[in-house]
């Protein structure tokens, strides 16, 4: 599933920024960061994995700075302003030195592989790269029947208001292209609503994107922090502010094509 064809003549990546927010995540943050560093080392991907404690209450600070002493590539970094799982994910973004990020999960719900396949793509020239758990290929792992219905009903509304052929809009493991990051901004999600407009913002302004299926499993340690009751008017919001965008700005905030040499 693609909608343009790969930017030809791009610049390959040289470091790949794994952003993960984090909260409350003692028990399960050393194991992601562990098993996500040991894949892209198999790999041989040049990486940095940038994790951003936003404002937890428990041990997850420690944990980090324990595992930093054995694992050079972890960058951990404190959110001190506003919380919010968008406001932790801009902070990590702001001080990532990639050339291409990743937004990752601190619970272990999205499978370190995938992130390969998404460094690989954008290696391809690929402005973007989005996941999908529901393509061919892709899959769930105990999924809470009712988060899975709203799931599907909120992204088929998506893909209806926007015409695009993008059925997981919603998840946040996807990958971008430093220059896709600063051509969406400003980011105005604060919570998890982020997760819808970084990529509808890309869409829409034009940057290219492919879709590969990807795996998620329910986490199995912590307490999960997307709320639906208080998440609903926020998704709301920011669909139809990057909808809004697309059918009255004109264009304005359109990526404008590279000029080749000589012209």
């Amino acid at each position: 599933m693609r909608t343009m064809n790969p930017q030809p003549g791009l610049q390959t990546p040289s470091l790949l920024s794994v952003v993960i927010p984090a909260r409350d995540e003692e028990a399960s943050i050393a194991a992601t960061v562990e098993h996500l560093h040991l894949e892209l080392e198999l790999h041989k991907v040049p990486h940095e994995i940038v994790v951003v404690d936003d404002g937890s209450r428990d041990t997850t600070w420690d944990v980090l700075q324990s595992l930093r002493a054995r694992i050079p590539e972890l960058a951990p970094v404190q959110n001190l302003g506003e919380h919010g799982f968008g406001r932790a994910v801009i902070h990590g973004l702001d001080h990532a030195r990639g050339d291409a990020m990743v937004i990752f999960m601190a619970d272990a719900s999205d499978d370190a592989r995938d992130v390969v396949v998404y460094w690989k793509k954008l290696c391809e020239g690929w402005d973007c790269v989005f996941g999908s758990r529901f393509i061919k290929g892709g899959g769930v792992i105990d999924y809470p029947w009712l988060k899975l219905r709203l799931n599907r009903f909120f992204n088929f509304f998506i893909r209806t208001l926007f015409r695009h052929r993008l059925n997981d809009t919603t998840n946040a493991f996807k990958a971008y292209r430093r220059e896709v990051i600063q051509g969406c901004r400003p980011l105005i999600a604060p919570h998890f609503n982020l997760t819808v407009e970084l990529p509808l913002k890309a869409i829409v302004r034009g940057y290219t994107w492919t879709v590969v299926p990807i795996t998620w499993r329910n986490r199995r340690a912590g307490e999960a922090k997307l709320k639906i009751k208080e998440m609903g008017s926020r998704y709301f919001f920011i669909v139809m502010y990057v909808w809004l965008e697309k059918y009255f700005s004109r264009g304005d905030y359109r990526r404008r094509p590279t000029a080749g040499p000589g012209t």
